[in-house]
């Protein structure tokens, strides 16, 4: 009875460390999704900025210390490309995010159902 009791607590133990494990990746994929959220909406006011702009209208872009003068058109298709590549990874963000709030809720409820058996094979013990 007690190398069941034992091997129960050893798979509950490794359920634990597997949720954790999910919650801290979790973590650091809602963490990355709101930076990204905070570039795209950067960008997007960027791009209507300079859509505002007439193509007379000069524009600079910082290379390290130094403002090189840029084309309108090529500011502008640089600033969209980088809003599509933000949207691409914003939404394999979410697919990641999904996928893992799945896992954690599997996790979870095997966790309830080794706790159940810990807590029956526990009371099974003290009788």
């Amino acid at each position: 009875m007690d190398k069941e009791v034992a091997v129960l607590q050893r798979k509950l133990e490794a359920e634990l460390k597997n949720f954790k494990d999910t919650q801290r990746e979790f973590s650091k994929l809602v963490q990355t999704q709101q930076q990204l959220d905070g570039q795209y909406f950067e960008n997007k006011s960027i791009l209507e900025e300079l859509q505002m702009l007439q193509p007379t209208n000069t524009v600079y872009k910082l290379y390290g210390p130094v403002l090189v003068k840029q084309d309108l058109d090529e500011s502008k298709q640089n600033v969209g490309k980088r809003i599509e590549y933000i949207t691409k990874e914003l939404k394999r963000c979410a697919e990641n995010i999904t996928q893992l709030e799945q896992k954690q809720d599997k996790y979870r409820a095997n966790l309830q159902k080794l706790q159940m058996q810990y807590q029956s094979q526990m009371a099974m013990v003290k009788q």
